[in-house]
């Protein structure tokens, strides 16, 4: 026999049970087998196995008969019953046979004469797979065939064999797989205890292989060139044609591609590979988490689920800033990178920019006790509002909107807007107009006072003011949409003699935002709005319980915040789940896999600011339940973002001049 083969048996039961209500039992670890890593024996030399190399592959030379064999026990190590649902993966390239001729892929072969228990063989036209029946009238060997003439042709091809009960489909060079139902069934309970694996033949082995120097095989579709792979630092990465190797451009007009395509294909168990142009239309097979990814423009788009889960949080960074730091923005620029901006409370501010996986400090920008930044476009124009909430040295009061310089690569100065101690901008879009709001939170010492949404003129290229609405002691605006509604709301703080007050939710309507709904609040200090499925949340975090007629207590700090939900019947949002919270400032919604997690800023219990900031996970008709606990200290805004490394939340203590950024581990 003379064919070159990978071969990789993927020895994967299904999940649910099996055939007649039997309790399903493992017969592995449930990972994929490389076989043929299994039957090299690590003295190759000794045992007749030489290596060789075959059009620029290393394979393996035998010479030796039953080198290629191990025993069945070496991988059935919970049980001796053969997994009654499995797929086979073979990489082969084949030499023509002659009419009548068969050679065998692999088989296992119990003791005795003649004990075939499986095995797959090809001849000039079909391909077989064989097994073992049995009934109480004894045994038989069953063959199913199919038609495969395209095997003799000496390339590489990639076959996948997947059997279930009387099922069985062949699929060639994922192509369209061709499905056979037997009349026998593949045995439930096939026992191999005493049997052996044997490659390349029937207690019998010649001729030429390749093979990998370790780790599992994934198979390639379809492979045109022996498909290596190596395992260093627990990755393992597909070899590309070296006819492909620093292939760019068009080729020249006397230059002919021997290979119509390459596969380039990285198995990591640790971070996931950048997606580029590069890796476009290119798949990632996530070993750790069994998902299979497809780059799609500068993103991986799952085709495999991958079930990620969040297990714990841990310090990432430790993030020291001018000073204290009452709000924070994440945001990417397009061949820039990905960015932070603090608010810092003292005269100076800062942007970082994430560089060999932490933050460094990119760009230091003059406010005056800055609340928030928000980055938002207008078209290709990058934009960063700061909320200023103290004059200047004038006694002037105004925020300023900076713009990106892509010659600068900073952002300079592009409008300045008068406002009256802005606590937040909140930028949005309306029916293809750009639009920011500030939340003002008091003038002097009055806090009723209006805040104001500007409107982008594309004339004069400035933002000027549209539409003023009362507001008391404002701190943030949210907008969001719902179908083609648009809505706006704010967090009403305080009236000058009370934190219980109404925060109100408006709609947009003819030009203009109209109130919808209104929400008695407790010192409100963020919105957040978030969305699981068709269910359409909003959570307010409630700072503080306070009224000058009555005397503060230490708990009034200690209060519940409210989730709401809209109930698209009523055209309303009603209540959902009240949450206990210590002076809460934030909420922050994300999502890791298929679980969806709110975390808030707590801030003070009454008596000290080093108070846990939670994380609550989704549970369905249990609403959020805290999963995690978080030490922070005074505790601002959160944030949270992902790069190729992973998923990552960053706080910002109003009490030091210290942020955390903290990664998500997962599993």
């Amino acid at each position: 026999m003379s064919v070159l083969l990978t071969l990789c048996a993927v020895l994967l039961p299904l999940v649910t049970p099996g055939r007649g209500g039997r309790r399903w039992e493992p017969c592995t670890d449930l990972r994929p087998l490389d076989i043929l890593a299994e039957a090299v024996p690590p003295n190759g030399a000794e045992s007749g196995i030489s290596v060789t190399r075959v059009q620029g592959a290393l394979g393996l030379q035998l010479s030796s008969p039953h080198a290629m064999s191990f025993p069945a026990s070496r991988i059935f190590v919970r049980c001796d019953l053969f997994p009654e649902e499995f797929s086979i993966v073979v990489t082969l390239k084949a030499p023509p046979l002659p009419p009548k001729k068969n050679e065998y892929l692999f088989t296992v072969v119990a003791e005795g004469p003649d004990a075939l228990l499986l095995g797959l063989r090809y001849s000039p036209t079909r391909l077989h797979f064989l097994f073992l029946s049995q009934d109480a009238a004894g045994a038989w060997q069953t063959r199913v065939s199919f038609h495969s003439p395209a095997l003799m042709d000496s390339q590489w091809h990639t076959l996948v064999l997947a059997v279930s009960e009387d099922s069985f489909s062949l699929t060639t060079d994922c192509g369209v797989p061709v499905d056979i139902t037997a009349d026998v069934p593949f045995p439930a309970a096939l026992s191999v205890q005493g049997a052996r694996f044997f490659i390349g033949s029937r207690r019998r082995t010649k001729g030429l292989f390749t093979s990998g120097d370790g780790g599992a095989l994934f198979p390639v579709c379809p492979c045109l060139e022996p498909c290596l792979m190596y395992s260093r630092n627990a990755e393992l990465v597909l070899s590309i044609p070296p006819i492909l190797q620093g292939l760019t451009g068009k080729p020249e007009d006397n230059e002919v591609l021997k290979y119509p395509y390459e596969t380039d294909m990285k198995v990591t168990l640790g971070s996931r590979p950048p997606c580029t142009k590069v890796e476009d239309a290119q798949f990632w097979f996530d070993a750790g988490q069994r998902g299979l990814y497809l780059c799609v423009g500068s993103e991986w788009v799952s085709v495999l689920a991958a079930k990620e889960r969040l297990d714990y949080v841990e310090e990432h960074q430790r993030l020291f800033t001018h000073s204290e730091t009452l709000g924070i923005e994440v945001f990417v620029i397009p061949e820039a990178g990905l960015f932070i901006a603090t608010a810092n409370r003292k005269a100076t501010s800062a942007i970082y920019k994430w560089t060999d996986g932490k933050f460094a400090s990119y760009q230091s920008i003059r406010t005056h006790q800055a609340q928030s930044w928000r980055h938002f476009t207008i078209g290709k124009k990058i934009f960063l509002a700061v909320a200023n909430f103290d004059p200047n040295e004038k006694g002037q009061e105004f925020s300023v909107i900076y713009k990106w310089s892509p010659r600068k690569l900073r952002f300079t100065p592009y409008q300045r807007v008068a406002t009256h101690s802005a606590r937040d901008w909140e930028a949005f879009e309306v029916a293809g107009e750009h639009f920011l709001a500030v939340a003002n939170h008091r003038e002097g010492d009055n806090h009723n006072i209006d805040s104001v949404i500007y409107k982008w003129n594309p004339r004069t290229r400035l933002f000027e003011a549209n539409q003023t609405i009362a507001t008391s002691g404002a701190y943030d605006w949210e907008f969001f949409t719902v179908g083609p509604y648009s809505f706006l709301v704010v967090a009403n703080a305080f009236n000058g003699t009370s934190t219980k007050v109404h925060s109100h939710l408006y709609v947009w309507l003819v030009g203009s935002f109209r109130l919808f709904q209104s929400f008695l609040t407790f010192g409100a200090a963020d919105w957040e709005v978030f969305h699981i499925g068709d269910r359409i949340f909003l959570a307010v975090a409630n700072s503080h319980s306070y009224d000058v007629e009555m005397q503060v207590q230490n708990d009034s700090y200690v209060i519940n915040s409210v989730i709401y939900e809209l109930n698209i019947t009523a055209q309303t949002f009603v209540k959902f789940q009240e949450i206990p919270t210590c002076s809460a400032l934030d909420w922050e919604f994300f999502s890791v896999g298929e679980d969806y997690f709110l975390v808030v800023a707590n801030s003070f219990d009454g008596n000290t600011f080093s108070v846990n900031s939670i994380i609550y996970r989704w549970q369905g008709y249990e609403g959020f339940v805290a999963v995690h606990s978080l030490p922070t200290f005074g505790c601002r805004d959160w944030e949270t973002f992902r790069t190729t490394a992973g998923s990552y939340l960053v706080y910002s203590s109003a009490k030091e001049p210290l942020s955390r950024v903290l990664k998500l581990r997962t599993g």
